[in-house]
């Protein structure tokens, strides 16, 4: 029997030892269940070619669909297991769902995640040799949990706030802030479990390209009760125009009034606008510019991913945020930062709006993310290049 043992012992290290030459480091061996997959559960997995192969019991189900992009139909085997492997797809987290016999579904299969304005499965596609995103054998942050009770908004809110690793073990030490948004259709959880913020701080903080710093991620959305009309709600920019001053103005006077006011006497900020920043994505994008333009005694760090003017030419130029971009000279020393962020994949505008501002005089740095499009890939890449420009002497 010990010889038995010994043996087994041996062919167990041999084999780990093959595997360990065979998987390097950050190295996926395929077919592999997605990260995303719920614990335990071994489809959806995502192959070499970065198709994914997803299955589904339903025995009973007439017609089962994967709605991943566009809808498929899935394939019923004898057992009543419907299956479908897709073509492949690009690196990065996308959202899908299910359609069996007509009823719209979440993936049981899949962890769900709230997007497109309604909780969603998602799959995780590696992308191959980057792992900024990725948990290291790094010291970690933590990510909290803030209520507070809005009286603009009449409601209770959430709040979520990455604190760097040392914030526990330092108590004396106070630290910069990033307020920073999701995009439409999302919410505060955003940017913790689609975006992965908080890993992405800590592997940048842990390599020294970052100052530590805290990031609130609080709702974009604000509505005034008191200010809602039965044909339009409050807010809620007329047909045809682009305001930001009507989308956002609930939401600019949460951020101002309540907002920040209840994060510098809840966590130990610097409660000043040379360590106070903004940024989001998508609409968060519109959101962080309409709030910090607008707010310039407040924030002194500017930055949009995907989403960063509705100013489409030199005349809305002269105009927009109370005429700010008309003095360069006075804007430029008072932002420190103004960052703009674009998939390479995406439309223009981001790229002509850095180039108005260029040619009005306004310092800007405009960051493409290449062979990305309006997608979460795209935005955590933006916060890689925005975070380590920030709060530096």
């Amino acid at each position: 029997m010990k010889r038995i043992n010994q043996y087994i012992l041996f062919v167990s290290c041999l084999v780990l030892c093959t595997l360990s030459c065979t998987n390097p480091a950050n190295e996926v061996p395929f077919p592999a269940p997605a990260s995303t997959n719920a614990r335990g559960i071994k489809y959806p997995v995502v192959n070499a070619d970065n198709s994914a192969t997803f299955r589904v019991n339903a025995p009973s189900a007439r017609k089962v669909q994967l709605d991943l992009a566009g809808f498929t139909d899935m394939q019923k085997d004898e057992s009543g297991i419907w299956t479908i492997t897709t073509k492949p797809l690009v690196p990065g987290f996308h959202y899908y769902s299910l359609i069996i016999d007509g009823c719209l579904a979440a993936d049981p299969s899949s962890e769900s995640f709230f997007g497109i304005g309604r909780m969603n499965s998602a799959i995780e596609i590696p992308e191959k040799g980057v792992d900024f995103y990725l948990p290291k054998d790094v010291p970690h942050g933590e990510v909290r949990m803030k209520y507070y009770y809005s009286g603009i908004t009449e409601n209770w809110r959430t709040t979520y706030v990455y604190t760097p690793p040392d914030y526990d073990s330092n108590p004396g030490k106070r630290y910069p802030v990033l307020y920073l948004f999701h995009g439409g259709g999302e919410d505060e959880t955003g940017w913790t479990l689609q975006g992965k913020a908080d890993l992405i701080m800590d592997n940048l903080i842990a390599e020294g390209k970052a100052e530590p710093m805290l990031i609130v991620m609080d709702r974009g959305n604000a509505v005034n009760p008191n200010s809602i009309s039965p044909s339009r709600p409050s807010g809620t920019p007329a047909q045809g125009t682009r305001s930001f001053d009507g989308l956002f103005k609930t939401f600019r006077e949460v951020m101002i009034r309540e907002i920040i006011p209840v994060m510098d006497s809840s966590f130990r900020t610097i409660p000043d606008r040379e360590h106070r920043a903004i940024a989001g994505l998508s609409m968060g994008g519109f959101l962080s510019f309409d709030v910090g333009l607008n707010n310039l005694d407040k924030f002194s760090w500017i930055g949009g991913f995907s989403g960063s003017s509705l100013i489409r030419s030199d005349e809305e130029m002269k105009t927009a945020f109370n005429g700010i971009f008309n003095d360069p000279l006075s804007f430029n020393e008072k932002v420190n930062v103004l960052f703009l962020g674009v998939g390479s994949e995406e439309n223009s505008n981001t790229r002509n709006f850095s180039d108005l501002l260029t040619r009005a005089g306004v310092k800007n740095t405009c960051y493409m993310s290449q062979g990305t499009a309006h997608e979460w890939l795209t935005w955590r890449r933006c916060l890689h290049e925005f975070a380590p420009l920030l709060f530096r002497e």
